[in-house]
């Protein structure tokens, strides 16, 4: 898994028609980069996040295929220090 801090929201006028309802955020990593997460939990700007990616991402869709690689998991309350 994955922490970090969303910084952003992706808008998009067009997408897949196999991506299911959500958002797509750009999210700061600890320890430095960034990386665009799909929100299916209704997260918002400067909230502490945990991501998972790969086939974990991808089987949270029930057998449906969504062209997804990084999920957002779980809202963290308050992060380590």
């Amino acid at each position: 898994m994955i922490k970090g801090r969303i910084i952003g929201k992706i808008w998009s006028s067009r997408h897949v028609d196999t991506l299911p309802p959500g958002a797509l955020l750009e999210v700061e990593i600890d320890g430095g980069g960034r990386i665009v997460a799909f929100d299916p939990l209704g997260c918002d700007v400067k909230e502490f996040v945990l991501i998972t990616q790969g086939s974990v991402a991808a089987a949270y869709f029930n057998g449906k295929t969504a062209p997804v690689d990084a999920l957002i998991i779980g809202s963290i309350d308050e992060p380590s220090k």
